[in-house]
């Protein structure tokens, strides 16, 4: 099962789901996909959705999830990466109205540079990425990795 996560940001992730939807009828993705939705309203019987789930949900749906696809909010990525999952993330862009500021194009690059995820910038690339995650070995994340906390904060801290 792929899980898609979109968060609770109240900005639509649409191009996300249409090129995953996409992939299901071009037959790239043939597994289930289920979709934690949030704000985000796509029509399509070729997905599970939903907006939100209370946490125990969210955390079993998580470790069922052979790969999951996530914006670049850092919640979704760290809590996924915690559990060993491969993820693929993909940033909500200002220009495309999905959020206020391009910051989680930097989120989605320090976590692709350190080796915890697969990181792309353009939902086009997303096919690509489906195929290398196959191969894909993620670092393993470190509970106490104060290194890697200090840089997020860092980050956020500057924005």
């Amino acid at each position: 099962m792929i899980l898609v996560l979109l968060g609770t940001q109240n900005n639509s992730f649409h191009r996300l789901l249409e090129e995953i939807d996409n992939l299901i009828q071009k037959g790239i993705i043939k597994e289930e996909v289920v979709v934690q939705a949030g704000y985000t309203k796509y029509e399509t019987s070729n997905m599970k959705q939903f907006d939100l789930i209370d946490s125990e949900e969210f955390e079993e749906l998580q470790k069922k999830a052979r790969i999951i696809i996530t914006h670049g909010g850092v919640g979704s990525i760290i809590s996924s990466i915690k559990k060993g999952k491969k993820v693929i993330a993909v940033p909500r862009l200002h220009e495309y109205g999905e959020h206020v500021n391009n910051h989680q194009k930097q989120i989605v690059e320090l976590f692709k540079e350190k080796g915890y995820i697969i990181g792309i910038s353009d939902v086009k690339d997303l096919e690509k990425a489906l195929l290398e995650v196959e191969k894909f070995k993620p670092v393993k994340f470190q509970q106490n990795n104060e290194k890697m906390l200090k840089l997020i904060e860092n980050f956020i801290d500057s924005i």
